[in-house]
């Protein structure tokens, strides 16, 4: 909004007394042809006295138009008129009446809808800026209203081009009309209050109030690099999920910093996990490299110049005139894409954070030449915003990945995170993109199994014996509080209760019948409970004794959680330390070769292990490598074996432990399910490896009652000879280091459903005391008689 096109609280008159005041005082004081050039200009003013009463009309504009040239000559140089972006104007209004010619012909080459108005300016701020002239000419008030001042000019082309303008108000005088009110120090307090209230201003100082008397020049310059610079930082700031819709917005920030009206913007990201080029996700952000491709090895999609240049260097790759190129090296991928995209010119600069190169840059013109290693320092100044932006947007993205990982898969091990990543990053794309897609199962194949455990022995025995016990418990107090009762309240109904009582009693010593433990759970809960919870109302005798039995049970179940809860935290002492272990020395194992790993806590702790190149991806794999694992495996269990019985002295119920190894010959396939969110094998035979995990421990050697899983030992389960052979060369070499005993045995499994031909190999563990091995041994009798001791 111009000033003169609304309210305003000065009148304009375009006057030259001051200027003319200025040649006065070089009569007398300038040299020879200052004087001169003062002589000839006041004659002027002399012969026409308008030009210092002041003037403000169109027609006198264009009546003294010789005149004003003349009086203006010297701040209007024509030796720098070419050069110099210079007008002499209204304050705030744009009524220019004298300029250079450099500014005629940026207004000549402008858009013709565009009108010259600083940029960020509405008319209550043109109003207040007015009120400040008043108060710092006239008052003498320091009131600091400015502002950077800048015009924003588009040429018909499409770039545009950006100015500062500095005003030089040498030349203005304010003087006061009747209308103007008096400012005091208590109005320039209040105004200084009220710098959003528009209305006090004008009450203030009224429209047309005093006069504006003189005139302005403002020099501008070309600020178009910086003003871009800025506006790109502005932009790269917006939210990540926004960046893809501002391509056009980037293109045009670059064409106004390198004046270049054809100039596009690509990029290309590099997947340093593929070791491949690829497009951005968004499709609004073309890769002039790729072309056509999605994704390209490096080395393909590049020519050898470029490829060292901006991978190994970092550095600009610059192309100054493809077709020429491309005529001297017909072989050269990159010469030949350009080409035929209608490229001309091109620069190409890597993206580099923290030693990683995370893409590549392209801007391309149609024009040869318009790209080239000088205007390609340009980018020098924006490259570290740009760097900050792509670390922000790759954050944003690894985010959203793992958003989606988390949303379909749940928790996912490390060794194969990559490959849920590369899933999920297909999905993002493709929804981006407006297509239909789903999460696709994730397989790996032609990867080995390992599996282990060490499992409480016994564990449901225990858990049914510390659940006859905790009935037990609770039926005795239950006998003795009814026993009270009857004696406080004497009624034949509480005898028949005790008979009851002792009759379960009787049943829970002798065995725990499949519905016993049913029965008297009922039992307690239908007649017990209610029974106490009425008695407990009558009076403060029975309410005692109904609290003394209350304080027995646990209140959220009712029962008795006593011999339970020693079973309990034994179970969970052992998980936790077992577990604490074979995950300290997972962090290990990865660094030998990485592999798949997964643990579960049931009554005791397994595991399952995959290796294989499905799973490592880049690294080539050898069987070494599962040989490796296989008898690090050994080594952990034995370990396991050995912390397990260091500590079965401090839990609240004794229990016992025997580990196994499964080993599997083949290879199989591993599947994600993702309804269930884990990982199964895959296939028909496959299966067969889950049904031996599952059952084979509560196995008996073939012809025998006997497990094949011991405490004390440690018991390999196999089907092929050369498994057999290699587990003994692993046992032979532990017996060395005394962490097994020499007692091997080789023994055949009964038949499993389905499974035939399973044999095991047992042998036992040597056991030390303390955390570091001693060098005293015991075999398991030792420990259990020292145990016992």
């Amino acid at each position: 909004m111009r000033a003169g096109t609304g309210d305003f609280p000065l009148k304009i008159k375009i006057s030259f007394e001051k200027l003319f005041d200025h040649y006065r005082s070089l009569q007398n004081g300038g040299s020879i042809l200052q004087q001169d050039r003062a002589h000839k200009i006041l004659e002027v003013a002399e012969k026409f006295p308008k030009l210092t009463s002041g003037i403000y009309k169109n027609s006198d504009f264009i009546k003294y138009q010789e005149e004003i040239d003349f009086i203006l000559e010297d701040v209007f140089s024509e030796a720098l008129t070419l050069n110099e972006i210079k007008v002499a104007t209204t304050p705030f209004n744009e009524h220019i009446f004298k300029s250079t010619q450099r500014f005629k012909n940026i207004m000549n080459t402008a858009d013709k809808k565009f009108d010259l108005e600083l940029n960020n300016f509405d008319k209550d701020s043109y109003y207040i800026l007015g009120c400040s002239l008043i108060l710092n000419f006239y008052y003498g008030y320091k009131i600091d209203f400015r502002r950077p001042y800048n015009y924003s000019i588009p040429s018909a082309n499409g770039l545009t081009k950006n100015y500062k303008v500095l005003f030089n108000a040498d030349f203005v005088s304010i003087e006061k009309t009747a209308k103007a009110e008096d400012i005091k120090k208590e109005d320039l307090d209040l105004l200084l209050e009220s710098f959003d209230n528009i209305e006090i201003w004008k009450e203030k100082f009224p429209p047309g109030s005093w006069i504006f008397k003189g005139f302005i020049i403002a020099n501008m310059f070309d600020v178009t690099q910086d003003a871009s610079i800025s506006e790109f930082k502005t932009s790269l700031l917006q939210k990540q999920s926004q960046m893809d819709k501002s391509t056009e917005d980037f293109e045009r920030i670059f064409r106004s910093i390198f004046n270049i009206e054809g100039l596009k913007i690509g990029f290309t990201g590099f997947n340093i996990e593929e070791e491949v080029l690829e497009k951005e996700f968004s499709k609004n952000v073309p890769s002039y490299i790729l072309n056509a491709e999605t994704e390209q090895p490096c080395k393909e999609a590049l020519c050898e110049a470029s490829y060292e240049t901006l991978f190994r260097k970092n550095e600009l790759y610059i192309v100054t005139d493809a077709e020429k190129y491309h005529k001297l090296y017909p072989d050269n991928v990159l010469y030949e894409k350009l080409v035929k995209q209608g490229i001309r010119s091109a620069i190409f600069a890597a993206i580099v954070a923290k030693n990683e190169l995370m893409g590549i840059l392209e801007l391309v013109s149609p024009v040869t030449n318009e790209l080239n290693t000088v205007n390609a320092n340009k980018l020098k100044d924006v490259m570290p915003f740009l760097i900050d932006s792509i670390l922000r947007s790759k954050e944003y993205f690894e985010n959203e990945l793992e958003l989606i990982i988390q949303e379909e898969c749940t928790a996912i091990h490390p060794s194969v995170h990559w490959k849920f990543n590369a899933e999920a990053k297909r999905y993002f794309i493709a929804r981006e993109q407006g297509k239909q897609t789903y999460f696709k199962e994730i397989v790996f194949e032609n990867v080995y199994p390992l599996y282990g455990q060490i499992d409480i022995k016994g564990s449901s025995e225990a858990r049914n014996d510390a659940t006859i016990k905790d009935l037990l418990l609770q039926m005795e107090q239950i006998k003795l509080i009814v026993k009270k009762i009857a004696d406080l309240e004497p009624l034949p109904i509480y005898d028949q209760i005790i008979f009851r009582v002792e009759l379960y009693l009787k049943d829970l010593q002798e065995v725990l019948a499949v519905d016993s433990e049913r029965k008297v759970l009922t039992f307690i809960r239908k007649e017990i409970i209610p029974l106490f919870n009425h008695l407990g109302k009558k009076n403060k005798a029975l309410e005692d004794l109904v609290e003394e039995y209350y304080e027995l049970i646990d209140r959220n179940t009712g029962l008795v959680y006593k011999h339970r809860k020693n079973y309990d935290d034994s179970v969970m002492l052992i998980n936790k330390r077992m577990a604490a272990i074979i995950d300290s020395k997972q962090l290990n194992a990865q660094k030998m070769y990485p592999h798949f790993f997964e643990r579960f806590k049931t009554d005791g702790v397994e595991h399952n292990m995959y290796i294989g190149e499905a799973i490592t991806k880049h690294k080539t794999f050898h069987k070494i490598y599962l040989y490796n694992l296989r008898l690090w495996q050994l080594q952990v269990m034995c370990e396991m074996e050995n912390d397990f019985y260091r500590i079965k002295k401090e839990l609240p119920v004794p229990l016992d432990a025997a580990s196994m190894i499964l080993s599997f010959n083949s290879s199989l396939s591993l599947r994600f399910r993702m309804d269930e969110k884990r990982f199964d094998v895959d296939g028909t035979y496959n299966a067969r490896y889950e049904v031996v995990k599952k059952r084979v421990d509560k196995a008996n050697i073939k012809g025998t009652e006997e497990r094949i899983t011991q405490p004390g030992k440690i018991s390999i389960i196999y089907s092929q000879k050369e498994d057999e052979l290699e587990y003994l060369k692993y046992i032979a070499f532990l017996q060395h280091q005394k962490i097994l005993n020499k007692d091997v045995e080789i023994v055949e499994l009964e038949d499993l459903q389905g499974v035939t031909g399973l044999k095991a190999i047992r042998v036992s563990v040597l056991y030390s005391k303390g955390e570091e091995r001693s060098k005293k041994y015991y075999t398991y009798d030792d420990l259990l008689s020292q145990l016992n001791d």
